[in-house]
């Protein structure tokens, strides 16, 4: 196995902010890194009115904190390998479970469970505050595409 380079926070907060800025709708999402484990990553995704789904209810819009999840858990992904080696999301689902709550951030926080050869499994959560009370449930999977 090659050096681990994600043995703190600093790394993968200079990681996400590079690789958000250079994903246009990443971006524009203003999605952040909250900090990272061994196996796991929490990013953050701020309210903003251009996120909301509908203006009556101030409810940010699932496509929002689907793109937040995919991005926690392609990241989770990165921290189980301890360097950063492309993948690919293969399957992600998501059950939402209630409306985030108007103005508040919301917080995804994934983990990478399981590795083989070429794929990772993940799961996590999205909260606006509290992990107890979440606002999504998310499954996936991911190729591993690097040459290892």
């Amino acid at each position: 196995m090659s050096e681990r380079i994600l043995d703190d926070d600093a790394r993968m907060r200079r990681f996400v902010d590079k690789f958000m800025a250079a994903v246009p709708h990443l971006a524009a999402l203003g999605i952040g890194f909250v900090r990272s484990g061994p196996d796991w990553a929490e990013l953050k995704l701020p309210y903003a009115a251009h996120l909301v789904a509908y203006p009556e209810t101030g409810v940010i819009a699932s496509g929002a904190i689907f793109s937040l999840m995919d991005s926690a858990a392609g990241f989770s992904v990165f921290t189980r390998m301890g360097r950063f080696e492309p993948h690919a999301t293969l399957d992600l689902r998501c059950d939402y479970l209630r409306p985030a709550k108007a103005g508040e951030t919301v917080f995804g926080r994934a983990e990478c469970y399981k590795m083989t050869r070429k794929l990772a499994f993940v799961r996590g959560i999205a909260h606006d505050g509290d992990p107890e009370h979440p606002v999504a449930h998310i499954t996936g999977t991911f190729m591993l595409t690097g040459q290892s």
